[in-house]
């Protein structure tokens, strides 16, 4: 189970057509963000970090395996929040990639924001700020 501190490890990944509202929307709350640790894939730290003036730790590109080091940090318990402005309209070569992430996310008890409006409410929430420890149903690693 996931136990997070009241600095919270946030993970930014976004999908090429996603990548401006990403920026976008860290850019607006900059200053929230400013309080926790970032990391993000390849282009999208880079570019998270170059319209916002964050510190944005930068793995791979999300094909060439920066999705798999974002879930193995996830598996580790190294992150905390996922906020990943996907593309719905358009076909993704690694999909399998995007879906385990959020598998493993589900897992995991890790915070997970698909659009601007979940990550609003994220960066909103008391919880973010605070130290907070998830309460596990029994069901969630029944097998």
């Amino acid at each position: 189970m996931t136990r997070m501190a009241a600095r919270k490890r946030i993970a930014l990944v976004a999908h090429d057509a996603m990548k401006p509202a990403l920026v976008a929307w860290a850019a607006r709350n900059r200053d929230v963000l400013a309080r926790h640790d970032l990391w993000g894939t390849g282009t999208t730290g880079g570019k998270v970090a170059e319209g916002t003036g964050l510190e944005v730790t930068r793995l791979k590109s999300g094909p060439l395996g920066g999705d798999q080091q974002i879930g193995a940090m996830i598996a580790e318990g190294e992150l905390d929040i996922l906020v990943f402005f996907s593309d719905p309209l358009t076909a993704m070569p690694h999909d399998v990639d995007v879906k385990a992430l959020l598998r493993i996310s589900t897992l995991e008890q890790v915070v997970v924001a698909c659009n601007a409006a979940t990550a609003d409410f994220v960066v909103a929430s008391g919880l973010l700020e605070a130290a907070y420890s998830p309460v596990e149903s029994e069901a969630a690693h029944a097998g």
